[in-house]
């Protein structure tokens, strides 16, 4: 199964979390498109501008939505980061099965974890109680398929 894989990217911590949740999608055999890993190629592309980089990435993360069969998605943050919550709109629209992880417990909305538009969206939400999201995500896919 491909997965597309959305989550924020901008940090150390952040991509080292996203690689960590990757390798256990990958352990249990899926093929997973991790964008700051598998996305790399406009910024090879040097001449670029930067408007144009990003116009690249913009069609090239498009393009692995479409071929995914999933899309994994990170929620966490008092609100989930902007990109990923693109990315899930596309993929939902295009019948794609969307899957969430949830760690941390800060939420926007009052009185609800997540916007009820992003929830919507989901098929299942993976939520983080005392343990840890890769002990959570490898519990879930032993008893659970995506």
């Amino acid at each position: 199964m491909q997965i597309y894989f959305a989550a924020p990217l901008f940090n150390d911590a952040e991509r080292q979390f996203n690689e960590a949740l990757c390798a256990v999608l990958e352990e249990a055999g899926h093929s997973v498109f991790l964008p700051q890993r598998d996305g790399n190629e406009a910024f090879s592309h040097t001449e670029l501008t930067e408007e144009e980089r990003a116009k690249l990435i913009f069609r090239a993360d498009i393009a692995a939505i479409g071929r995914s069969d999933v899309l994994f998605m990170v929620l966490d943050g008092r609100v989930p980061d902007e990109g990923a919550c693109v990315e899930l709109g596309y993929a939902y629209a295009l019948g794609k099965r969307c899957y969430g992880i949830r760690t941390d417990v800060r939420a926007a909305e009052r009185g609800l974890a997540l916007n009820p538009m992003l929830t919507g969206c989901f098929c299942d939400i993976i939520t983080c109680r005392g343990i840890s999201a890769v002990q959570a995500l490898r519990g879930y896919l032993s008893t659970k398929q995506f």
